[in-house]
């Protein structure tokens, strides 16, 4: 299926400040990375009709840091079209419907955005887990509802619990160790390093990674994404109208987004994997390249399973060969076969929620990496999100 391919473009991005508990506005945050962006792509704002976010506006929490209606009626865009809502395949699903939208000539440029302050609102506190399937509070107390009625009971708070299941499967069928699992979380560290916008950049040892205290099973601590401030915003533009634009234009060449599967955390058919087995085909099935085209890997690493995981759908290697083809970190270096998550992922960069890694694959690709920089001049990136029943991912090339 070839209808999408090439007919979107990313022609600008935009980030804002990041940081632990920055103590700054959502909205304010949002809107820089907003301005950024459209400054980047040489537009003006009356020039912007169409919007498009994930999750849409959400109460307490952190989670979100505005919705559809904060920012059009800050920026006063002229919309044609707008999006915006919870129920995507994967935190990148507002942008494929974004790249869904120009290439139906419902919208020239949409500005995609994603904001999160998780960090500030838990202010002194200890970090809570984020209940997905829904609930209400009451003069009792808190009264689960969804899913959450079933797992509540036997202690599975968070999403942390239900990925290391995924992970225990993994580990009890294809042998994979927490030695291996290790090197998502070491590169992203030794990658963060480099980034200068990373929340955690001092260097860290297998040793620190199996000495940290165990929060899920097999998850440690370093396993586990880091709470931020920021938000991001990318500029997506029907390719006409991106040629003469500031930038070069990376075309969207293919998009995975399929969902074969139950849409479930703890009743998929397949517990050593989850909805990337889904995704990450079907990213293939519309365009000519293969995994051996990419130069650059940007996959979503909310916990580390949820990377290896990736790698495997994606075709980086078969199917429980995920924690051989990681060990010992050479392949997945910057400067090796398949370089991954060169800021230091959510592991160490900190959490911006999937948009982060689609950010850093456009920067990666215009040769903006700083010290960082994938050498060779890459050419193909992928950029993924998404864990458990969510996952969507794009594929992105130069010229």
């Amino acid at each position: 299926m070839n209808e999408l391919r090439r007919k979107a473009t990313v022609s600008g991005i935009g980030q804002s400040e990041i940081g632990r508990r920055l103590m700054r506005n959502p909205l304010d945050l949002t809107l820089d990375a907003c301005v950024a962006a459209i400054e980047d792509a040489g537009l003006r704002r009356e020039e912007i009709d169409g919007l498009s976010t994930y999750p849409g506006a959400m109460g307490p929490g952190g989670f979100s840091g505005a919705g559809i209606s904060d920012v059009h009626d800050a920026l006063r865009l002229p919309l044609r079209w707008f999006n915006g809502g919870p129920e995507h395949p994967g935190q990148l699903g507002s942008v494929i419907e974004a790249c869904m939208a120009v290439a139906c000539g419902l919208a020239n440029h949409v500005l995609c955005f994603r904001s999160v302050w998780e960090a500030t609102y838990q202010g002194k506190g200890k970090r809570a887990g984020l209940g997905l399937g829904g609930g209400e509070s009451s003069g009792g107390g808190y009264r689960a509802s969804g899913m959450m009625e079933y797992t509540l009971p036997f202690r599975a708070y968070s999403a942390v619990n239900w990925i290391a299941l995924f992970a225990q499967r993994h580990f009890h069928e294809y042998g994979t160790t927490r030695e291996q699992l290790a090197w998502i979380a070491l590169n992203a560290r030794r990658n963060a390093g480099k980034n200068p916008s990373a929340i955690y950049r001092d260097p860290m040892t297998l040793d620190d990674y199996l000495s940290a205290r165990m929060i899920s099973t097999p998850l440690c601590l370093f396993d586990c994404d880091v709470p931020a401030d920021g938000a991001t915003a990318f500029i997506v533009s029907r390719p006409e109208r991106a040629a003469d634009l500031r930038r070069e234009p990376l075309f969207v060449e293919s998009v995975g987004c399929a969902l074969k599967g139950r849409p479930s955390w703890d009743q998929f058919d397949d517990l050593s994997t989850m909805a990337t087995r889904d995704a990450g085909p079907a990213l293939w099935e519309g365009t000519e390249l293969g995994p051996g085209d990419v130069d650059v890997a940007e996959l979503y690493d909310g916990f580390s399973f949820i990377t290896l995981s990736w790698l495997e759908s994606l075709g980086f290697c078969g199917k429980g060969e995920g924690g051989a083809f990681i060990e010992g970190g050479e392949r997945i270096a910057l400067d090796g076969s398949l370089p991954l998550n060169t800021h230091g992922g959510q592991l160490s960069a900190g959490r911006l929620h999937g948009y982060g890694f689609l950010h850093e694959a456009c920067l990666q690709l215009w040769g903006e990496g700083g010290e960082r920089q994938v050498p060779g001049d890459p050419q193909v990136a992928v950029a993924a999100a998404g864990g458990g029943p969510l996952a969507g991912c794009l594929l992105l090339t130069k010229g």
